[in-house]
């Protein structure tokens, strides 16, 4: 990956709806430039898709929060199998420190929010975990 492709990449997260042809514009390359190397990010993986980002007013209601976990001995793969499992779960990832892993939880209110905690709790190999709520974004 290039400096290119990075900055190929930024604008695609500003709006990856753009039209090839102002993205080479904006880049002052040919349009079938983007399209190969967007091609090229595709079928490499650096790519996984697009996405829909709505305001966080449309989704007031929604409890997001962050999940560390400590995990017991050798537990981090059964842990992120069973993780996954969990449609709450929105995203997992492996850290340093006192923490294994974080995980972004997404619920469509409190009570199903504190049921995903209870159940995450009990799953085998987790040794402590810490929750904080997300309560603003202020960048997207």
């Amino acid at each position: 990956m290039d400096d290119l492709d990075r900055r190929l990449i930024a604008l695609l997260r500003a709006d990856s709806r753009q039209p090839a042809s102002a993205l080479a514009a904006r880049l002052k390359i040919s349009r079938g430039t983007v399209q190969n190397r967007i091609g090229r990010l595709l079928a490499g993986g650096v790519l996984q898709g697009f996405t829909v980002r709505t305001r966080p007013e449309m989704e007031a209601s929604r409890v997001r929060a962050l999940m560390t976990i400590a995990i017991e001995g050798e537990r981090s793969a059964a842990v992120v199998a069973a993780l996954r499992g969990f449609p709450e779960v929105a995203a997992i990832s492996t850290t340093n420190g006192r923490w294994d892993l974080v995980a972004e939880l997404n619920t469509a209110s409190l009570a199903e929010f504190s049921r995903t905690l209870d159940d995450i709790r009990k799953l085998e190999g987790i040794a402590a975990t810490e929750t904080s709520i997300l309560l603003a974004t202020h960048k997207m």
